[in-house]
């Protein structure tokens, strides 16, 4: 093992309306997310189990997670190959199975990743480049579900 990395934040449950959980419909879902000298970030769960639409759930939170360490993986490998990448957009998308008890789980992602870069004879490398982010990235190598790729890449002209 190189190096241990320890991560931290703060949750703190907001959504208390006088009652605590006194009952399933007593309580909001809200709450934040706080990391010392970080913007702070608004949560709740996602609107079919009763949370706020316009805050991040923890299943977005974890599609992003994936795509973006994917991208910083990405990009890192393109800068070491000598690939110039211009423009990178992702469009990710995640499914989840409930499962009958009330639990559930992520059974896949699938990542579109459509990065431009500079010179058209990269573009084959380019692509297969995202074979390697995804054995590099730290959150795919953390999930017991499969972490698909769509990439497209082009040039800028």
């Amino acid at each position: 093992m190189k190096n241990l990395h320890l991560y931290q934040l703060q949750l703190t449950w907001t959504g208390n309306r006088g009652q605590g959980t006194a009952g399933y419909t007593a309580y909001e879902r809200n709450h934040t997310l706080s990391i010392p000298g970080k913007p702070a970030i608004l949560g709740s769960s996602d609107p079919v189990f009763r949370g706020d639409p316009s805050m991040h759930n923890p299943e977005e939170l974890l599609l992003a997670s994936l795509a973006s360490c994917h991208m910083l993986w990405y990009l890192h490998l393109c800068a070491e190959n000598g690939i110039v990448v211009t423009d990178y957009i992702d469009n990710p998308s995640g499914t989840m199975q409930e499962s009958d008890n009330g639990s559930g789980r992520f059974t896949e992602v699938t990542l579109r990743p459509t990065v431009t870069v500079k010179d058209e004879k990269m573009l084959e490398k380019a692509k297969s480049l995202h074979k390697s982010a995804n054995q590099y990235c730290f959150i795919a190598n953390s999930v017991n579900f499969a972490v698909h790729h769509e990439p497209i890449c082009k040039t800028d002209g």
